[in-house]
């Protein structure tokens, strides 16, 4: 019995990448045990110490993000899953203590499957295990990736990258749901330090704000302003798992 709310899967696929790179046969495999449930931004998916015990596909313009708490009490985010992805039982294989936060960035449909579902078919499949796994890979590039960026790049670079990885991850589209403390989120600094950077990009004609977003008016200029790290992540995603990373040229369809 479905939670309210909650639908099964239609014959189609869903509008997740990973779920899409699968062959008709891996895919067969574990379609009787997906759902799909619209779900609200700023959801909690997991707290840390939770038992993982389900598997969340983001669809579509949904956004799922890893926060890391604290000292001082705040959230650190530190990599961002849309539908190239997945969130729960990835790398552990489930049904170990989730280590970080897990919230919904965007509202979206999210796809869902026991990660005990997920692991006795991938027993079954060999094919299966191997997308899994190396999905595993490129995420953990990201989490190499980001560590990196935080180190070494400005917040003017940091601010551009997330904007544009935020947009990837919806479709492409100009608008972003991107709040300024959403964004000193992403960047682990105070919302002061975002703000004067927003104004900075507002005064270079690059983007313009709006009630709880941000409308992209020059990609290229904010392109300029960025790090490297997107194009880095986008590389290896494309090697290890090609036509799953959500830009133009790699949308499975």
């Amino acid at each position: 019995m479905l939670a309210r709310g909650v639908t099964a899967i239609a014959k189609e696929r869903p509008y997740n990448n990973l779920l899409r790179r699968l062959s008709a046969a891996d895919f067969a495999l574990i379609a009787p045990h997906l759902s799909q449930e619209e779900v609200a931004a700023g959801d909690l998916l997991y707290s840390p110490g939770d038992d993982v015990q389900t598997v969340h596909f983001p669809c579509g313009p949904a956004l799922a993000s890893y926060l890391v708490p604290s000292e001082d009490g705040r959230d650190v985010e530190t990599i961002l899953v849309g539908r190239e992805g997945a969130v729960g039982g990835i790398v552990s294989q489930g049904f170990l203590p989730a280590y970080t936060r897990i919230v919904v960035k965007f509202a979206g449909p999210f796809v869902r499957m026991s990660v005990g579902k997920l692991e006795a078919a991938k027993l079954q499949s060999k094919t299966l295990r191997n997308v899994f796994a190396r999905y595993a890979d490129c995420m953990l590039a990201q989490m190499f990736q980001s560590t990196a960026c935080n180190a070494i790049h400005s917040i003017e670079q940091r601010t551009a990258k997330w904007i544009i990885s935020a947009m990837e991850r919806t479709d492409d589209a100009d608008t972003v749901p991107l709040t300024h403390e959403q964004l000193a989120t992403l960047l682990g600094v105070g919302r002061s330090y975002t703000s004067r950077v927003i104004q900075s990009f507002k005064a270079e004609g690059i983007l313009q704000t709006r009630r709880g977003a941000i409308q992209v008016c020059d990609r290229e200029g904010l392109k300029r302003r960025s790090c490297r790290c997107n194009e880095a992540v986008k590389g290896h995603f494309e090697e290890v798992l090609s036509g799953v990373y959500p830009t133009d040229q790699a949308e499975t369809g």
